[in-house]
């Protein structure tokens, strides 16, 4: 479970970048008060622990799961 939130948190935060990237507009800082509120500051932060945890499924050794 906290595979899958990690993952929805890093796809939050790449939609962000691509966002900032291609329009030059902060999603996170227009819905939560700009970039300094604490607000956005927390999600920043969630998104980018989300991002050193995802890492971690790069090393894991996969297992099949039977159906």
């Amino acid at each position: 479970m906290l595979d899958r939130i990690a993952l929805l948190l890093v796809i939050i935060g790449a939609v962000n970048w691509g966002l900032i990237g291609i329009f030059q507009f902060d999603l996170v800082a227009a819905l939560f008060g700009g970039q300094a509120a604490v607000l956005s500051r927390i999600i920043y932060t969630l998104v980018g622990a989300a991002g050193l945890w995802c890492t971690t499924l790069l090393f894991r050794e996969r297992v099949a799961v039977k159906d």
